[in-house]
């Protein structure tokens, strides 16, 4: 009987090892965060691509648990603003790290 707890407590530890690292941290996304945060990005190149004054090749977009960061080279100062605005406009989109440069 002592072998069948031992195993047992060793199982439960298992498992809450193993539930523990499907959790997200402060540095590291959950599964669930990780695919919101890719249909974000999804959706943010998407208006990016609509919106005919932007380049969307010349943009690079990533997300990490909601805050959009756009990099990448555009035109116009104008058009730096634009892509701001256009990003913060997706839903899902906590905030905006524009780091667009002109060329």
């Amino acid at each position: 009987m002592s072998l069948l707890k031992r195993y047992s407590a060793l199982f439960a530890a298992a498992l809450l090892l193993f539930a523990l690292g499907c959790a997200s941290t402060a540095k590291q996304e959950s599964t669930g965060e990780y695919i919101d945060d890719a249909a974000i990005t999804t959706k943010v190149k998407t208006a990016i691509f609509n919106e005919p004054t932007l380049k969307v090749f010349d943009i690079s977009v990533e997300t990490y648990k909601s805050v959009v960061q756009l990099s990448g080279f555009v035109d116009s100062s104008a058009n730096v603003a634009k892509a701001g605005v256009v990003a913060r406009a997706v839903s899902g989109v906590e905030s905006v790290k524009n780091n667009l440069r002109v060329k």
